[in-house]
C-alpha cells in the first residue's frame, strides 16, 4: 500500500495508536493518560492527561533545537507604503514573552479569555502567541467588524482584556478601529477591564485614562513571561462563526489535539520542511489564518509569511508573484476567489513572465469550491501542482486532500481528492442511509472526529450536539453536499441548502456553476434556486466577465445557457442568467448565495456581518430585478 493509504487505514482502524505515534513529535510537559478518550460520547477528548505549551512547541523548542536565527515571521505590506519586517526565532520568541508579561502586569492569568480585534500587523501574531504562552484563551475577531457582531462576541467570551490597534488598512481607504471597539463596549453587558490598542502611524487613536493602554507602553514596561503548563484538553482558541440563529458560534480548539493535528499535517498535506517558506493568503481573523498563517508553519519550524494587501490592485494584479519571487516562497495557500480576480484583470497571466518563481512548488486552494476552468487556469500559467483541498471553520484543518506529503494522486477538477486521514467520510440521504457510489447526498463525518476539530462550542455543549450532531447520529455534519466516486474521490458540490429542487430533481449549483465557469468570458460566476410556483425551484445564474471580453452580454448570457442545456440537461431548466460588475462576498470571499436568493425571492433579509461590501447587494438586486426577480417584472 501506499503511504496515504497505510496511514488512513490504521488511523481509522486503531486511532489511538496512530495519533500517538504522531504526537511523538511534540514537546510534552506531561504525557497523556489516554490518546483518545472515549467515556463521555459524543464529547470525545484526545490526549487526556497530557501538559503542554503551544507557544513553545511553535517558538522556544526551534530557539533550543537550532533554528534560533531563522526567520521565522515575514511581515510583507504594501498596504502600509511597502513596509517589511522579518523576526528570527529568536527575536520572535523574545518579544512574544515580552507581551505575554504585559498581558500578565494586566492580570491575565491561565484560562482566561482575550479578544484580538487587530489588522493582519506582526502583533496580532505575538498577541495569539502570548496568549497561549499564559494559558489564556484568545479568541481573534477580524477587523473592522461592526460593533454590535464585536459586542456579541465580547459578551460570549467574556475578555478581561481586548487587544486592538488603531486602524486597518483597506486599497483607497484607512478604517479606524478604535472608535469601533469603544461602540462596541459601550454596547456590551460584560466590560472588559482593559484595551490595550497599537498605535500605527496612519491614525492615532485616543486612549480613555485607566482602562486603555498603549501597546509600545505596555510592551517597554513587561518582563519576559515563561510558558505555563496547560492541559492538552484545555482551550487554545475561541473562533466565533455565524450562526443559523444570528447569534455566533463559538468553536472551541484546544491545545493538545491542535498541536498534533496542525504539526503533523505541515509534512503530511503540504509537503513542508523545517526551514521551508509556506505563505497563506488569508488573515488571521478566520480559521486559515489561525492554521497556517500562525500554528502549522511556527509548530513545523518553517519560515511564515504575513501579508498585509490584496491579489490585485497592491499595486496590481503580479502581487502575489512578487511576495512569491521576494520571499522564496515553496507553497501558497489561498483562496480559489483570489484567483479569479488574478484572472479577471490578466487573463493571460503575462504578469507572472516578470518574477522569478524558481522556489514555487505547490499551490493549495480552499475556502471555496475550486471551479475546474480555475484549477486548469492556475496549473496553464503557474506549471507547478494546484491542489483543492477542504475543510472548515469547525475542523481546523483539511476534510480531504491530497497529501502530497504521503502520496500524490493524479487530480481531479472538481474534487479535493481524498478523506484525509483521521477523518472518515460518508455520504447520507435525508434517513442517515449511506447513497450509492456517485450519488448526491449530505457528506458527513463519523465520530470521533480526529485531534484538531472541534471538541464542542463555547459553554454550549447542548447547542453542539443541534447544529453537529442531533441530524445524523454517529456523525458530524459537515452542512456541505456532494458524492464520493469510485476511486474514493471526495466532491463537495455545494452547501446543503444549496441543493435545488427542480420538479422533483434533486441538482446541484455547483455542477452549473462549473459549466458556467468554464466560459471563456467568464471570470466568475454564482448559481442560485430562486422560487417559481410550477417548478418548486429554477436556477438562475450570475455571471461576472473577465476583463477585455469583446463579445455583447446577451450574446455569453445565451451561450451558458445553451452550455448548461447540453452538458447537465433539460432537467436543468437553466433559462435565465445576468451579468453583474461583482459578487457579494464575505471577507475570507466566499459568495453570499443564500443572501442573493433571498433578494431574488424579495423576501426580508439582513446583510451578513462578515460581508465585504454590503453597497454591492444593491447592484444585485437592480441586476435582479431586470431579469424579474426581487419584486421586478421580466
Amino acid at each position: 500500500m501506499d503511504r496515504y493509504q497505510e496511514a488512513y487505514t490504521r488511523s481509522l482502524q486503531d486511532p489511538a495508536g496512530f495519533w500517538g505515534e504522531v504526537a511523538e513529535d511534540v514537546r510534552w510537559v506531561k504525557k497523556w493518560d489516554c490518546v483518545l478518550d472515549d467515556a463521555n460520547p459524543p464529547f470525545y477528548h484526545w490526549f487526556s492527561g497530557a501538559e503542554v505549551n503551544t507557544c513553545f512547541n511553535a517558538l522556544d523548542r526551534h530557539v533550543e533545537e537550532g533554528r534560533a536565527e531563522q526567520a521565522a515571521l515575514i511581515y510583507d505590506s504594501p498596504m502600509a507604503g511597502g513596509v517589511r519586517r522579518t523576526f528570527s526565532y529568536r527575536q520572535l520568541r523574545d518579544r512574544v514573552a515580552l507581551v505575554a508579561g504585559a498581558l500578565a502586569d494586566l492580570g491575565v492569568v491561565k484560562g482566561d479569555r482575550v479578544i484580538l480585534y487587530m489588522p493582519m500587523i506582526p502583533e496580532a501574531v505575538m498577541a495569539m502567541l502570548a496568549c497561549a504562552r499564559l494559558g489564556a484563551v484568545h479568541s481573534v475577531v477580524f477587523g473592522g467588524f461592526a460593533a454590535n457582531e464585536l459586542a456579541a462576541r465580547i459578551d460570549d467570551a467574556k475578555p478581561k482584556v481586548v487587544i486592538s490597534a488603531s486602524c486597518g488598512l483597506e486599497p483607497g481607504r484607512t478604517i479606524a478601529y478604535k472608535p469601533l471597539l469603544d461602540a462596541a463596549i459601550d454596547i456590551a453587558a460584560h466590560k472588559p477591564d482593559h484595551c490595550v490598542v497599537v498605535q500605527r502611524p496612519e491614525v492615532s487613536a485616543d486612549l480613555h485614562q485607566g482602562r486603555d493602554h498603549a501597546w509600545a507602553d505596555v510592551v517597554a514596561r513587561a518582563r519576559p513571561h515563561d510558558c505555563v503548563a496547560v492541559a492538552a484538553t484545555d482551550p487554545l482558541y475561541i473562533l466565533y462563526t455565524s450562526g443559523t440563529t444570528g447569534r455566533p458560534k463559538g468553536i472551541v480548539r484546544d491545545n493538545g489535539g491542535h498541536l498534533v493535528a496542525l504539526k503533523w499535517s505541515m509534512k503530511a498535506v503540504y509537503d513542508l520542511d523545517p526551514g521551508d517558506v509556506f505563505w497563506t493568503a488569508s488573515d488571521v481573523g478566520w480559521v486559515v489564518g489561525h492554521s497556517y498563517i500562525v500554528y502549522g508553519p511556527l509548530f513545523q519550524g518553517c519560515t511564515t509569511v504575513m501579508y498585509e494587501g490584496k491579489p490585485v490592485g497592491t499595486p496590481d494584479a503580479g502581487a502575489f508573484w512578487r511576495v512569491i519571487a521576494d520571499h522564496k516562497v515553496k507553497v501558497l495557500f489561498t483562496a480559489p476567489t483570489a484567483f479569479r480576480a488574478i484572472k479577471r484583470e490578466d487573463p493571460d497571466g503575462a504578469l507572472i513572465e516578470k518574477y522569478d518563481l524558481g522556489a514555487f512548488k505547490m499551490l493549495f486552494l480552499a475556502g471555496e469550491r475550486t471551479d475546474p476552468a480555475t484549477l486548469a487556469w492556475a496549473e496553464d500559467k503557474l506549471k507547478v501542482p494546484v491542489i483543492d483541498h477542504w475543510w472548515q471553520t469547525e475542523t481546523g484543518w483539511a476534510i480531504a486532500a491530497n497529501c502530497m506529503g504521503l502520496h500524490p494522486y493524479p487530480v481531479k477538477p472538481g474534487s479535493p481528492t481524498k478523506a484525509a486521514p483521521g477523518w472518515d467520510v460518508r455520504v447520507l440521504d435525508d434517513d442517515g442511509n449511506p447513497v450509492k457510489t456517485g450519488e448526491i447526498g449530505a457528506i458527513c463525518c463519523r465520530l470521533p472526529l480526529p485531534p484538531g476539530a472541534l471538541p464542542t462550542l463555547w459553554r454550549a455543549d447542548a447547542r453542539y450536539k443541534e447544529a453537529y450532531l442531533d441530524d445524523f447520529p454517529g456523525f458530524y455534519k459537515t452542512g456541505d453536499a456532494g458524492y464520493v466516486d469510485r476511486d474514493g474521490y471526495v466532491f463537495v458540490m455545494s452547501r446543503t441548502d444549496d441543493i435545488i429542487n427542480v420538479a422533483g430533481h434533486r441538482l446541484s449549483t455547483g455542477a452549473m456553476e462549473e459549466v458556467l465557469a468554464a466560459h471563456p468570458d467568464v471570470a466568475e460566476c454564482a448559481v442560485i434556486g430562486v422560487a417559481d410556483e410550477l417548478k418548486g425551484q429554477l436556477p438562475l445564474g450570475f455571471l461576472v466577465l473577465r476583463a477585455g471580453a469583446a463579445r455583447a452580454e446577451r450574446e455569453i448570457v445565451a451561450d451558458v445557457v445553451a452550455d448548461v442545456r447540453g452538458k447537465i440537461g433539460p432537467v436543468a431548466a437553466f433559462k435565465t442568467a445576468c451579468v453583474v460588475g461583482r459578487l457579494p462576498k464575505t471577507r475570507s470571499g466566499k459568495i453570499l448565495r443564500g443572501t442573493m436568493q433571498k433578494i431574488a425571492d424579495n423576501v426580508p433579509y439582513k446583510a451578513p456581518a462578515t460581508i465585504d461590501d454590503p453597497a454591492i447587494l444593491d447592484d444585485i438586486e437592480s441586476a435582479l430585478r431586470g431579469v424579474g426577480y426581487a419584486g421586478g417584472r421580466a
